[in-house]
């Protein structure tokens, strides 16, 4: 008899260019968080073509379909991709470019998306070869907070029935394509969104002593919350404090009333991250008034730390090991960006890995969320072949 794996790599190579057209389909049309709609609708019109049940319109544009196997309730297992793109205009002079100006799928989401409608058409290929349930994500709005997830949650994907595990994949431009790389336990950072307000009185900057400098006042601030990574944080727990907007509105004449900054703290630890919320609020606000002027701070919470499940993880390890060769399976470093996908890895055991999609002799490599992103296409024959494994493989296992 074929083998499960085998026949995953034949269908893969079958349906590649399949696979290639719809992903640039979806590069060539992004939609921002939240604005998914043709995005959603052309999904379920791949999966009303491929003969997959599914429900739309969760998480207002978010899909989730339902591939089931020969003996539906053995186990379930759940697969997501991300729907949305960026506000960047891209930069790429290629014929799948995006249409829209001011918007680009620069993170790979369309690959995600892509390579998931390619596993569910290999999986819907071969459900009488396995037993149990796949579920298919479909998530809108990583890239915005409070983030898709969340709300598919709390609409009730995880239920009827109930995955085991969920286990996303996400483009990576310092892996070539062919290779995926994993790695266990806390992953991808906390992000939490700081806004903060100094107020002074503003004036001719001629006149110094008749003005109260929030221009100045923030300066120490921003300077004086360094110390919070450099001198308050545990040196074995990663810790980003970073600002990226500052705000005055003045001249080069003119002292404001007031600035804006805002920047971002990422962590790994969550009563650590808390601390961090309660002295930026101390050290901001105190500095503003002993120098004569105020200060208010907000700080949005937005999505907790990835944790990679490790027991999952090993096992992910060994199957695309398996199926790629143990030389195409890299050990990752870990991230001190982010990811909505943490929420669906609190509620069960859950691995968020990464697709290699460099070639450096195409001149493909370029960071993520830049204007030239882009990917070696040779990435999703081996996207959606290793997803559709990962699946079989582990409802054999449930």
């Amino acid at each position: 008899m074929t083998s499960i794996k085998y026949q995953i790599e034949v269908l893969s190579k079958s349906f590649f260019e399949v696979v290639v057209a719809i992903r640039r389909h979806f590069h060539r049309n992004p939609e921002l968080s939240c604005e998914e709609y043709l995005t959603a609708e052309f999904i379920c019109n791949k999966l009303d073509e491929y003969g997959i049940p599914y429900q739309s319109g969760v998480a207002e544009t978010g899909v989730v379909g339902l591939i089931e196997g020969t003996n539906a309730s053995r186990g379930c297992i759940a697969l997501r991709a991300d729907m949305d793109a960026l506000p960047i205009t891209e930069e790429n002079e290629v014929a799948y470019q995006s249409a829209t100006p001011g918007k680009m799928h620069a993170c790979g989401h369309d690959v995600h998306m892509a390579c998931l409608l390619g596993a569910a058409k290999i999986l819907n290929t071969l459900k009488d070869q396995f037993e149990g349930t796949v579920k298919l994500f479909f998530q809108p709005s990583e890239e915005s907070y409070p983030g898709g997830a969340i709300r598919m949650i709390g609409e009730g994907v995880m239920n009827n029935p109930a995955p085991r595990y969920v286990i996303a994949q996400h483009v990576i431009n310092t892996l070539d394509s062919g290779n995926v790389g994993m790695r266990a336990g806390a992953y991808m950072a906390s992000t939490d969104e700081i806004f903060i307000t100094v107020r002074g009185k503003g004036g001719h900057a001629a006149t110094p002593s008749q003005v109260i400098d929030p221009i100045l006042i923030a300066s120490h601030i921003i300077v004086a919350l360094q110390q919070i990574v450099s001198r308050n944080a545990d040196p074995v727990v990663p810790t980003v404090l970073s600002f990226g907007r500052i705000v005055g509105n003045g001249r080069t004449n003119v002292i404001p009333d007031e600035v804006q900054i805002e920047g971002t703290v990422r962590t790994y630890n969550e009563a650590w991250r808390k601390d961090v919320h309660r002295r930026v609020e101390q050290i901001a606000t105190s500095l503003a008034s002993g120098m004569g002027g105020a200060c208010e701070v907000r700080i949005a919470s937005g999505y907790p730390y990835l944790y990679n499940d490790p027991v999952l993880t090993d096992k992910l390890y060994h199957l695309a090991s398996e199926y790629l060769g143990g030389e195409h399976v890299k050990e990752l470093e870990q991230r001190m960006t982010a990811e909505d996908f943490a929420y669906f890895a609190r509620e069960v055991p859950s691995n968020l890995f990464r697709l290699g999609i460099a070639n450096e002799e195409k001149g493909i490599g370029s960071n993520l969320h830049t204007a030239t992103f882009d990917v070696d296409e040779k990435c999703l024959e081996t996207g959606m072949g290793v997803l559709a494994f990962f699946a079989v493989e582990m409802l054999r296992e449930e």
